[in-house]
């Protein structure tokens, strides 16, 4: 795709558990509008839990993203997600910002 082609932005807010109870329902979320063209932007900020099967489906997504000539985006990483990420050292996987506020 050419570089000055703009990207049509979709965005996706995931609320509750990212996890492998809602497996399906979040895979068909996070890989349907991949396409090329298109920006995924998932806004993280309401994520109560993040299992490793909701950590496995980003993952999916990013490289489908990468696969297809899509980008993805996380945003408004909740401190759910922050932990996992940092737990399993997956920030630089994704290579989105996280915005850390340490308690004084």
């Amino acid at each position: 795709m050419p570089s000055d082609t703009p990207m049509t932005q979709v965005d996706l807010r995931i609320d509750g558990e990212c996890s492998i109870y809602r497996a399906d329902e979040l895979k068909a979320a996070l890989t349907e509008p991949l396409q090329v063209g298109v920006r995924l932007v998932v806004d993280l900020s309401s994520v109560s839990e993040l299992d490793t099967c909701g950590l496995q489906l980003l993952m999916l997504a990013k490289r489908t993203a990468k696969a297809v000539g899509a980008e993805l985006q996380l945003i408004g990483h909740s401190p759910a997600v922050i932990e996992v990420f940092e737990l399993l050292n997956m920030a630089a996987f994704f290579g989105d910002p996280l915005v850390i506020e340490h308690s004084k």
